[in-house]
Order: C-alpha cells, then sequence, then structure tokens
C-alpha cells in the first residue's frame, strides 16, 4: 500500500474513533508536579454564521510547519477542516514521539484530544472532523500515541485569527500541558523511526503504548486492563503478519493503544494509593501473623496435654473400679476407698484450675514479652510496672515545636498496626520536656506534644477511648538539667501501653 493510499485509509480511522475517544479524555486528574500551564487565544464561531478561516502558525519546535483551518459552528457541532504542512516527522522531536494529535481548548482551559493528524513523508496531512462545543482555541502536539489524555508541552502548530476571521476573540485562555519528561522518563524503549510502507502508524503507537505501560508497572497493577492491551496488540501483530486487511490491523491496534493508556493511568492510580499504606500494613500484618502463628502452636501444645491428662484419668478410674472390685466384702473398707476416691478427684480438680491459672499467667507473660518485643524494632519501649513504656525521643520533634517529623510519623504508624492487632490495650501518653524555659511554657509544649501524638493514632484508626494524652511538663525528669545529655534525654513523649491481656510486669 502506498503512503498517500494509507493516510487516506488511516484518516478514516480517526474519524471512526473521533467521538468515543473526545468522551474519554479528561477524565483523570493528573498530578500538578507532572503539568506546566500556556495561554493561547481562543475563539468563539458564530452558529449559522457560515465558514471561517484560522491559521496556524508554528512554535519554536517546528518554526518551518504551519496549517490552515475551515471552521463553521452548526447547531449539531462546529465542523473543522485541517490542513497542515511542513511538519517534522514526530521522532525527529523526542523518540517518545510518533504521532500528532489536534486538540480544543475551551476559554476555561479544558482540553480535548479531537483527533490523530496522519501526515506524509514531506510532513503534510488534512484531516476533517468535528468538535462539540463551538468556543475553542486549537493546538497540534507531538505525542506517543493517540489517546492520550493531556497534551505533551511539545506544542508544534498555534492557531492565530486572521483579518477576515469571523468571531468574538478571547485572549490569554489559560490551559494545562503534559511535561515530557512523564513520557521520557517512561523510557520509550522503542525509539522506533515507523517504516510506513509496510507497517501502519497505528501499530508503532501500539507498541510503543504497551511499552509505556508496562515500564509503568501495569503488569502488577493494572493487569486486568494491560491484558486487554497485549493480547490486543497480539490479534494486530497476527493480522499484520498474515498480511491482513489494513482496516483488522489499525482496529486491533487502536484498540490496544486505549486498553494501555487506561492501565498506564489506573497503574499510576493504584501505585500511589499503595504508597500511603504500605508501611502501616506491612507492621501490622507482620504482628498479626507472628500472633496467629504463636498462638495456634500453644493451642496445639494444650490439646496434646489434654489428651495426656485424659489419658490418665481414665486408667485412674480403671484402678478405682478393680480396687473396688477387690474389696467388695469389706463394706467400711469399700466407704474408705470411695471416700478417698472422693476426695482425689476433688484434688484433681483443684490441681486442674491451678494448671489452668498457670496457663492463663503463661500466656499473658508471652503476649508481653512478644508486645514488648514487636514495640523495641519500632522504639525504644521498657517494661515497667506501670506497663510497657514506649520512649519518643525529643529529635523526633522539631526544637521548641509539637509538629511530628517524618519519620515520627512512619514510626507512630508502625507503632499503631502493632498495637491495633492486639485488642484490649490501653495508651496513656505522657509529655516530657527539661528545664529550659519557664515551668508554663514546658508544660504548655508538653501538653501540645502529647496531643498530638493522640491525634496521630486516631488518625491511623485507633479508638479515641483507648488513649489519654498528658503533658507533665519539666517536674519528672529522667536524668540531670544541669548537662546537655541530661536535658536531651528529659525531651521525650512517653507512651504507657496497658491493659488486662498483658498483665502484670514481666519478671526479669
Amino acid at each position: 500500500m502506498n503512503i498517500s493510499r494509507w493516510i487516506r485509509f488511516s484518516a478514516c480511522g480517526v474519524l471512526a474513533v473521533a467521538a468515543s475517544l473526545a468522551a474519554a479524555q479528561n477524565k483523570k486528574e493528573i498530578p500538578a508536579a507532572d503539568v506546566i500551564s500556556k495561554s493561547i487565544k481562543a475563539v468563539g464561531y458564530e452558529v449559522g454564521g457560515g465558514g471561517t478561516k484560522v491559521v496556524f502558525l508554528g512554535t519554536s519546535s517546528a518554526p518551518q510547519a504551519s496549517g490552515e483551518a475551515k471552521v463553521e459552528a452548526k447547531t449539531g457541532g462546529t465542523s473543522i477542516e485541517l490542513k497542515v504542512t511542513a511538519m517534522p516527522q514526530p521522532t525527529t522531536l523526542g523518540a517518545e514521539f510518533l504521532t500528532y494529535v489536534l486538540w480544543t481548548v475551551t476559554p476555561d482551559g479544558n482540553t480535548t484530544n479531537i483527533a490523530e493528524i496522519p501526515i506524509d513523508k514531506q510532513g503534510n496531512g488534512k484531516l476533517s472532523t468535528r468538535a462539540q462545543s463551538q468556543t475553542f482555541a486549537m493546538i497540534v502536539t507531538a505525542e506517543p500515541y493517540f489517546a492520550v489524555q493531556l497534551p505533551s508541552e511539545v506544542v508544534v502548530l498555534e492557531n492565530d485569527t486572521k483579518k477576515n476571521t469571523k468571531g468574538k476573540i478571547y485572549p490569554d485562555n489559560d490551559y494545562k500541558l503534559m511535561k515530557r519528561s512523564q513520557y521520557s522518563k517512561l523510557g520509550n524503549p522503542l525509539a522506533l523511526t515507523p517504516d510506513l510502507k509496510k507497517v501502519p502508524l497505528d501499530m508503532y503507537e501500539a507498541r510503543n503504548a504497551v511499552d509505556i505501560a508496562k515500564s509503568q508497572k501495569a503488569e502488577q497493577y493494572a493487569p486486568e486492563i494491560l491484558s486487554k492491551a497485549t493480547s490486543s496488540l497480539q490479534m494486530a501483530e497476527n493480522s499484520l503478519a498474515s498480511d491482513a486487511d489494513k482496516s483488522k490491523i489499525i482496529t486491533n491496534a487502536r484498540q490496544t493503544i486505549q486498553f494501555a493508556e487506561d492501565a498506564r493511568a489506573l497503574s499510576a492510580e493504584r501505585q500511589e494509593t499503595e504508597r500511603i499504606q504500605n508501611e502501616k500494613n506491612a507492621a501490622a500484618a507482620a504482628a498479626a501473623a507472628k500472633a496467629k502463628a504463636e498462638a495456634d502452636a500453644a493451642a496445639a501444645t494444650e490439646a496434646k496435654r489434654q489428651a495426656e491428662l485424659t489419658a490418665a484419668r481414665e486408667a485412674q478410674l480403671k484402678a478405682e473400679a478393680a480396687a473396688q472390685s477387690a474389696q467388695q466384702k469389706a463394706a467400711a473398707e469399700l466407704a474408705a476407698q470411695q471416700a478417698a476416691a472422693e476426695q482425689a478427684a476433688l484434688q484433681a480438680k483443684e490441681q486442674a484450675a491451678r494448671d489452668d491459672a498457670a496457663r492463663a499467667q503463661a500466656a499473658t507473660a508471652a503476649l508481653r514479652a512478644q508486645l514488648l518485643q514487636q514495640l523495641n524494632e519500632v522504639l525504644q519501649t521498657t517494661d515497667t510496672p506501670r506497663g510497657l513504656v514506649v520512649n519518643m525521643a525529643d529529635v523526633l520533634f522539631q526544637t521548641g515545636k509539637y509538629a511530628l517529623s517524618q519519620d515520627a510519623q512512619l514510626k507512630l504508624a508502625k507503632l499503631s498496626g502493632i498495637i491495633q492487632a492486639h485488642p484490649g490495650l490501653n495508651l496513656a501518653i505522657e509529655g516530657h520536656t527539661d528545664t529550659t524555659g519557664t515551668a508554663d511554657f514546658n508544660m504548655k509544649l508538653s501538653q501540645q506534644r502529647a496531643d498530638t501524638v493522640r491525634e496521630f493514632l486516631m488518625s491511623q484508626g485507633m479508638s479515641p477511648d483507648t488513649i489519654t494524652a498528658k503533658g507533665m511538663g519539666q517536674d519528672d525528669p529522667v536524668a540531670d538539667n544541669s548537662t546537655a545529655a541530661g536535658r536531651k534525654l528529659n525531651r521525650r513523649v512517653e507512651i504507657i501501653v496497658s491493659g488486662e491481656v498483658i498483665g502484670v510486669k514481666l519478671s526479669k
């Protein structure tokens, strides 16, 4: 198929998907760090006023490029007949770019992907399409594939009015562009120069879109959509290899592009959500898994012990029955033996009760030791008669401030995951200072730090009823305030973990 024939064929494909593509764009929010702003002149075209012409001027990215469009606003939409000339091949603007896209920009800054613009080897192209609105500006951008959601910052053409252009002019309309680093940082590992004699441009875009989605970890975070993209790409590759009808190849390729872009966007969204909860979930899951394993082991040991006790009791009963049978002739002796048996049973019951109490105490001690170990992996924790005391050193706050540092937030998130894995625990948060400053200031600062820790723990899902916060000021030092080292130790927040489930202090 020669170039001019393929261009006509591809343009038909563009028009076929234009309506669905326009509806799909601008649905996902793009992070502000990934965009830049630019301004352009818009035109309010007169409905029923007949067609009018606007020109397109090349930017610094393509100063030799130009274009012209006939625009006619009607009740059912606005028709656009576009011609472009001397356009550079997209790959010359960056290996990540394979095609051009026409966009409309409304005065409120919304951009809409109207259609892909096919060009020939000389950089000339035509496009006949339609926009839903009647007031807009137009730009042409270089893109890695047609189904992009926001125009890239590589703008090659911008519309401008002529003296006889009919319509109201709206100057200085701001809109957003995707930084090109959002594509180049994804790699575009192909770095292709399309050979359009043998392969439609849509196939290069489809391969590019799938590679970009994979580099954004869509295989891990959006496999359900990426699998559709890879399947669709394979169908397109099979059609290409079998020299199938070009319409079938292009249909599969363009479907692949849309699936791949959806997978890339969904993957980025899911990675951001996962990042926030990952540390907390990991700490909670590890604590819960360890607690379950230890509980299962304890249950198995107890079951074995109960079986042994049952066997011993059965043997005892058999022995008692044999003794009673041997002494049936001596009623008095039999009564004595019965009384002895009753006494033994009572003693066994009392012993079982003592055993149960000992096991409960051992389980409580084991849980306390386990919790002490888990908390020590996050923050320094000491076992005291008051409970397990978690010490948040002064370095987790800025000097004289009560806002939590990022490191403090991470440690407290892990601590909340561990505490919530052990229901029945209560937290008493106490803020302490050294003697620097006035007593009133230190009391207020210690209360603010304690309150900040309590509020953060509640934001992690802990019940307010299980947490108290109290400022202790400078009245409870643990070291000598006359030295810098002592004052540093005295500047702290202590979290006292208590509750019936962990019992009394562990013996040393």
